[in-house]
């Protein structure tokens, strides 16, 4: 991989230029690799959001997030079955708990990979550590394990698992750049992306309680998320026709 200078990428950021397939890979890798301090990350973030990044810049942030660990290969015999929701976040939300036992009851396999709280919202991984006991930080095996035995799992990003959206998750978090479509996007469809999905559900939240206020900013939101899904064919084998009937999106107001 071509090396970058990282202070000349945030440069570039902060002046508003878009950055090139290869600087935005080297970017992510730096990212997991430690190659890269919390201070460059958060400021490389902060140029991203308010100065945007182009459709290019984040079907390449988004490819390069899904690629920075592992991606599931499920069983053959389950082709058609493996199908997951993702919210956007808001305040008491918790369709997930419910959600991802049932669709296993019904014989589908749903391999959640979810998100802690952002901003004012609490998240899924969240909720559940509150139980005693319950872990979220499963490897892969792990999770095969569990969608296997008993149809489902709710898991965290891991070190092997879209370890990139653990870290630049943490850190949109701690640097008020959570509320920004792109980023949004691309931390959700990487995650979905890893799952190898034949099916997916969003969930986009709007409202004072979640972070697009108005269902406008929810419709924009909800587009993008499924535009680069497309792109990125969350399941390589479907024909386009076919995986653009496999997701769906709906709103709710909080």
């Amino acid at each position: 991989m071509q090396v970058f200078s990282m202070i000349e990428l945030i440069r570039a950021k902060r002046d508003g230029k878009e950055l090139t397939p290869e600087e935005i890979q080297f970017f992510v890798s730096s990212v997991v690799n430690s190659k890269v301090d919390d201070a460059q990350i958060g400021a490389f973030l902060m140029a991203a959001f308010l100065n945007g990044l182009s459709s290019e810049e984040t079907y390449i942030l988004t490819k390069s997030m899904t690629n920075s660990g592992t991606t599931f290969d499920w069983p053959i015999h389950w082709t058609g079955t493996v199908v997951d929701k993702h919210s956007t976040g808001g305040m008491g939300d918790k369709t997930s708990l419910v959600l991802a036992p049932a669709l296993a009851a019904c014989g589908l396999r749903v391999p959640m990979i979810s998100g802690r709280g952002l901003d004012l919202t609490g998240g899924t991984l969240d909720k559940l550590v509150s139980i005693p006991g319950f872990s979220v930080n499963l490897h892969r095996k792990e999770m095969e394990l569990l969608v296997e035995s008993v149809g489902c799992c709710i898991v965290g990003q891991t070190d092997d698992i879209v370890p990139a959206d653990k870290i630049l998750y943490r850190i949109r978090d701690a640097t008020a750049t959570v509320n920004n479509e792109n980023l949004i996007v691309a931390s959700v469809i990487s995650k979905k992306a890893a799952e190898s999905l034949d099916a997916l559900v969003l969930d986009i939240k709007v409202g004072d309680g979640a972070f697009m206020k108005d269902i406008k900013t929810g419709e924009s939101l909800a587009h993008k998320l499924v535009v680069y899904t497309l792109f990125l064919y969350l399941h390589k084998n479907l024909e386009r026709e076919k995986f653009m009937n496999s997701i769906k999106y709906f709103f709710t107001i909080l």
